[in-house]
């Protein structure tokens, strides 16, 4: 078997046997074909496509190349999260304790943010203790006495995802359906839930900009875990504008506690009460509205945010010292108006060029940099009002007239969208 003759078919649009993809994974994963030759590959998937079997191929071969955790000693409901990232998605933080204080063990395994999107870890990172490595059994005993645990992605779990991602990050083909598509069920199936929910994020701040090409890609996962009788629903959630008040990691981390305080943005909480619904009501097999019930419920008794300090606790993290230290600079607002708009985007671009995102995993970041939205959608604003506050150890030029454009401010008032869009199973 020779790569270039596999290379040459996939370029003729041709389906592709089992064997050619393993062979070609397996292949680059050993060093036997190098980065050149494997980059012809994906930009002939990316150009081309594959078909949802060959999808699954890749995905079941992406799995077979690292280990596979099993969960089966835990004697509770399980389902993992996943969210394809967005800019201010804290998400993970509020939902994790919200369902392990309903009795619903929450394994997760998270990344660091590349290019202008955030990660959970380096939000993570900013609380000074928490462990983000933890040994299997450690993890395992932690979804035991806990309920749900937060580490970082293992080294030996789709060992070939993780080499083709940065390959396809540094060549530009990251946008292309089937292959987020297995890069991201490789990892989940081999985290070893049956029951996978999945936050896609569309809109000017997401990678999937469409809600026509962000339901071709739910669709498509919600079809491989098929294959692995894994109950996989995604819900699309709009990201053209920020999600929640803090942009930043330690500011993210602050946001999330004032969450479990009653101190909350609307979309922010509507938002995480319908994902921890979903995952509750699928895993105890109850119906939606007693899941929304029941995380009211968790919330204003306080068990939420009791499990969160729990759970933050057992990691070793200490929230008191959280690493916050920073400048602050006041942008007031140089119009009156309404907030019918906030650029997300351009927002984020403005938060990695303050030093809270990275390019390379190994770039080091400022984990207190960031900004707090003082005022959000659909707001009212006079002139002279605080639009928001930026966090910053080195400065940006012109970065509080950049902050402010990121405001559309009209006379009259729009009606913000919904942030649910629709739910895929």
């Amino acid at each position: 078997m020779k790569a270039i003759e596999i290379i040459e078919k996939k370029q003729k649009n041709e389906k592709l046997e089992y064997k050619e993809i393993e062979y070609m994974v397996n292949s680059y994963i050993k060093n036997k074909i190098n980065d050149d030759t494997m980059s012809q590959f994906v930009w002939a998937i990316y150009n081309n496509g594959l078909s949802i079997e060959e999808t699954y191929f890749l995905t079941d071969v992406m799995i077979k190349s690292g280990e596979t955790i099993d969960l089966s000693s835990i004697n509770k409901p399980i389902v993992d999260k996943h969210s394809t990232g967005g800019v201010g998605d804290k998400v993970t933080l509020i939902v994790s304790p919200i369902v392990a204080a309903a009795g619903v063990c929450v394994p997760k395994m998270s990344g660091r943010g590349l290019g202008l999107t955030g990660g959970t870890i380096d939000k993570l990172e900013s609380i000074p203790g928490y462990k983000l490595s933890l040994s299997r059994g450690s993890f395992v005993e932690e979804l035991k006495k806990v309920g749900c645990a937060v580490i970082s992605q293992s080294e030996k779990i789709a060992v070939a995802d993780k080499k083709i991602y940065a390959l396809r990050n540094e060549i530009g083909a990251v946008d292309s359906i089937p292959l987020i598509a297995s890069s991201i069920m490789s990892k989940k199936i081999a985290s070893g839930s049956d029951i996978i929910i999945i936050d896609l994020k569309v809109g000017k701040g997401a990678f999937m900009k469409t809600i026509k090409d962000a339901t071709l890609l739910a669709k498509t996962m919600v079809k491989i875990g098929a294959f692995y009788n894994k109950k996989v629903i995604c819900t699309l959630s709009d990201m053209n504008i920020p999600l929640g008040r803090n942009i930043g990691n330690a500011l993210e981390v602050k946001e999330a506690i004032d969450f479990f305080k009653g101190k909350y943005d609307k979309r922010l909480y509507e938002l995480s009460v319908y994902i921890s619904s979903l995952m509750i009501s699928t895993a105890k097999k109850i119906s939606f509205s007693k899941a929304k019930k029941l995380v009211i419920n968790l919330l204003e008794s306080g068990h939420a945010k009791n499990k969160f300090y729990e759970w933050i606790r057992y990691q070793g993290g200490d929230l008191t010292k959280i690493r916050d230290k920073a400048k602050k600079y006041i942008v007031v607002s140089t119009k009156s108006g309404y907030i019918n708009n906030i650029d997300s985007l351009k927002l984020s671009q403005l938060v990695f060029d303050l030093g809270a995102g990275r390019i390379k995993k190994t770039d080091k970041i400022d984990y207190a940099s960031g900004v707090l939205l003082n005022k959000t959608i659909g707001d009212r604003v006079i002139k002279g009002d605080i639009l928001g506050v930026i966090f910053y150890n080195k400065k940006v030029e012109d970065m509080d007239k950049i902050f402010e454009s990121c405001f559309k401010i009209e006379p009259k008032k729009k009606r913000p969208k919904k942030i649910i869009i629709k739910t895929i199973k």
